[in-house]
């Protein structure tokens, strides 16, 4: 693979900086003369979590503004800075639904739209749970906790029910992973 880049940046614009994410316009030259700009969301990236408990999955569905909507999703958040994967995921199972877990496996960490963002989300496998109280946010109030077994799972992503990219892809893998312990 060729990994020489084929472009220089000529200009470099901070557009808005949040406490989520920041927006820059970046001018580029190509080699050959031509210039073409290019937007990227910067975002410090985020964990969720595929919690399991007697062979269902341990879902939150919330208002997602962007899309004036619920959506059902894994538990997940932003990472603080300088914080762990992990540890953010620690955090926002307990603050989302009250879990904790004593099992932790990584499943899997990747780029969300590496097209035009420089979010990187982990998913982690939880699994012997114990309940205890949710610590919800301001933005978090109308979550709700939504227990759903693997095989209604898998049927609300067929029909759409399930459209969150990163719950989809903690579920699938989730699932291969978890068949992969049986079978061992």
């Amino acid at each position: 693979m060729n990994e020489k880049i084929n472009f220089t940046v000529l200009k470099h614009d901070v557009l808005f900086e949040g406490r989520v994410l920041n927006l820059y316009k970046d001018l580029i030259q190509y080699d050959e003369g031509q210039t073409d700009i290019r937007e990227v969301v910067e975002h410090y990236g985020g964990s969720a979590v595929l919690a399991v408990i007697d062979n269902s999955l341990i879902l939150v569905k919330q208002y997602r503004h962007p899309l004036k909507n619920f959506v059902y999703e894994l538990p997940a958040g932003k990472l603080n800075l300088d914080e762990d994967p992990l540890g953010c995921a620690k955090r926002e199972l307990k603050e989302e639904t009250g879990y904790t877990a004593t099992n932790w496996e990584k499943i899997i960490s990747f780029h969300t739209t590496p097209g035009y963002s420089s979010e990187k989300l982990n998913i982690y496998l939880a699994t012997n749970l114990t309940k205890g109280e949710q610590e919800l946010e301001l933005g978090e109030r109308n979550l709700q906790v939504v227990t759903v077994g693997f095989i209604d799972a898998l049927k609300m992503i067929k029909n759409e029910e399930i459209t969150d990219s990163k719950t989809i892809i903690g579920i699938l893998l989730g699932k291969e992973l978890l068949l992969s312990k049986q079978h061992n």
